[in-house]
């Protein structure tokens, strides 16, 4: 590997097994669980890789005050999830709205990923997405505007 390989292999070691904004099952169990407290939470998996997460968002003021994620993943899904929250909290939902794929991977050095593995780096962003979503349909009024979620949601990838 190369030097920049190296450490971006590093990294993504790290995330995997030091997640940031992760909240474990056992965690989940407890009555001040983060996830009992969100504004929205979604959840998806990746069956061929056996990934499979939750993400939970606290929105105030059409704002991400807090975000995190639950679930298992192999390492490139849980440090995608870790940095996608990291990028996440603290944007609005327009911000949020326009994280892009190339936004993660650019991160972690993995804007070359092999297809077979994309789908494991992209199942946070995902479920991020479709939870905005979500949470966006069920405070809008104007069907327009849902309308125009569901086209964002269907371009994801």
């Amino acid at each position: 590997m190369s030097g920049n390989a190296d450490i971006y292999h590093e990294i993504i070691v790290d995330y995997s097994r030091n997640p940031t904004n992760y909240e474990t099952t056992e965690q989940r169990a407890h009555e001040d669980s983060f996830f009992k407290t969100t504004d929205v939470i979604f959840h998806d998996s990746n069956p061929l890789c056996g990934d499979s997460i939750d993400i939970g968002l606290k929105i105030d003021d059409n704002k991400v005050t807090d975000i995190k994620f639950s679930g298992k993943g192999c390492a490139i899904c849980m440090a995608c999830s870790s940095v996608l929250t990291e990028i996440t909290k603290g944007k609005t939902l327009d911000e949020v709205r326009k994280i892009e794929k190339n936004d993660i991977l650019g991160e972690l050095g993995l804007e070359h990923l092999q297809a077979v593995r994309i789908k494991c780096a992209l199942l946070s962003l995902k479920v991020l997405k479709s939870a905005l979503y979500t949470y966006l349909a069920d405070h809008l009024d104007n069907s327009q505007d849902v309308d125009s979620l569901k086209e964002d949601a269907a371009n994801l990838y």
